[in-house]
């Protein structure tokens, strides 16, 4: 056996690690921090920089397949019909938003108007109901129904006048021929008293746009403005062994009065339509019911509605040289005694239009500067005569 000793063994180390550990380190593979083999091989830096670069240049190869110049054209056109849409929705867009406040602007014009012409009208009703309101507190006398019957106003006057001072008021009366009895105004005080009251205008309240139907039965209010109706009208004048004057008051806008008055007043029956016959006349609001002309003559002529139409126009009339079916839908669709409408109508229209009132109350031979006088308030009142005759 051979022995080595320390000295020996220590060189013999050396030598070999010299020796042989250039073999192994040139074969080993660098390890990783942790000491464990990296079986990836790591390339330097500038080897993946160049061969990133080549991947790019292939690429822009492939890119340029298609030749730039039409690609960049490509592109622009597309960048120009963007723009053009672009342009268009915006145009569009804004033409949309103009007619949107247009309508907007529209519509709020409307509501402002009809919001303004009921105010007015608001305004007109609290005028003319402030203007009721103050007669009424005016009035000496309220008109109350007074429980005392008779034939009509003439006969209440004769019969309760005798024993004491009657007043004006409603009472109830029942004609002789007539099935029912009902209330009438009475006008106890003007030139003697003993009227009837079949017709009242004031202040327009009470609109005289009404059926044939309606004008039958009468309507309105007693107290204000009213129509006694045809029937009832009709059952007062023909009494027998009685007459009656119609007596018509006239008040214009501006507070002057004239009056017409009729003696031998009288309406035939509703087979008839109510023809009526007016006797002599007398006054200074000049005749109207005849006018200046025959074909103005409105005496023996039924009553004439708009859904009833008498009046004579066929197949139509001439106005103010306009041609004219219904004299009644000329008038506004109020009811009167026309003769190719004629001078007179003192059922028309009547009533406030802004701060100005508009009337289509006539009674055209009541004339100034040759001009008919605007009329505001008319009555027309009924009272026998006693000339006994038998219609």
């Amino acid at each position: 056996m051979i022995h080595f000793s320390a000295t020996s063994l220590i060189c013999l180390n050396i030598f070999l690690f010299s020796c042989g550990g250039k073999i192994v380190l040139g074969n080993i593979r660098p390890c990783s921090t942790k000491g464990t083999p990296n079986v990836n091989i790591v390339e330097e830096p500038h080897k993946a920089s160049e061969k990133n670069k080549s991947a790019d240049i292939s690429k822009q190869k492939e890119q340029c397949l298609v030749p730039c110049s039409v690609q960049a054209k490509m592109l622009r056109g597309e960048k120009q019909y963007m723009c053009r849409n672009l342009q268009s929705s915006l145009v569009e867009y804004a033409r949309s938003t103009k007619q949107m406040i247009r309508n907007m602007m529209d519509d709020q014009q409307s509501s402002l108007d009809y919001l303004s012409n009921q105010v007015n009208e608001l305004m007109n009703r609290v005028l003319l109901l402030n203007a009721e309101v103050l007669r009424k507190h005016l009035d000496l006398l309220p008109y109350k129904t007074v429980q005392s019957h008779g034939l009509d106003c003439t006969d209440i006057k004769d019969t309760v006048g005798s024993v004491s001072k009657t007043p004006s008021g409603l009472y109830i009366i029942h004609p002789e021929g007539s099935n029912f009895a009902y209330e009438v105004l009475c006008d106890m005080d003007f030139q003697g008293g003993g009227w009837t009251v079949i017709q009242k205008r004031t202040d327009g309240i009470i609109e005289f746009q009404r059926t044939w139907s309606e004008y039958l039965d009468g309507f309105g209010d007693l107290s204000g403005e009213f129509w006694l109706g045809l029937r009832k009208i009709f059952h007062i004048v023909n009494q027998k062994a009685a007459s009656f004057q119609l007596h018509v008051v006239l008040e214009s806008e501006d507070d002057r009065y004239a009056y017409a008055s009729y003696d031998n007043f009288w309406v035939e029956d509703e087979v008839c339509s109510f023809k009526i016959h007016l006797g002599r006349y007398s006054g200074n609001a000049g005749d109207a019911f005849r006018g200046y002309r025959q074909e103005d003559n409105q005496n023996a002529m039924p009553f004439s509605t708009f859904d009833v139409d008498n009046d004579g126009c066929r197949p139509a009339c001439t106005i103010k040289e306009q041609p004219v079916k219904s004299c009644s839908n000329f008038s506004d669709k109020t009811g009167w005694w026309f003769n190719q409408c004629g001078l007179a109508n003192l059922n028309g229209v009547h009533r406030f239009t802004g701060r100005f009132l508009a009337t289509g109350i006539h009674w055209d031979t009541w004339t100034l500067n040759e001009k008919p006088v605007k009329i505001r308030s008319v009555s027309m009142k009924i009272r026998r005569t006693y000339n006994p005759y038998f219609k």
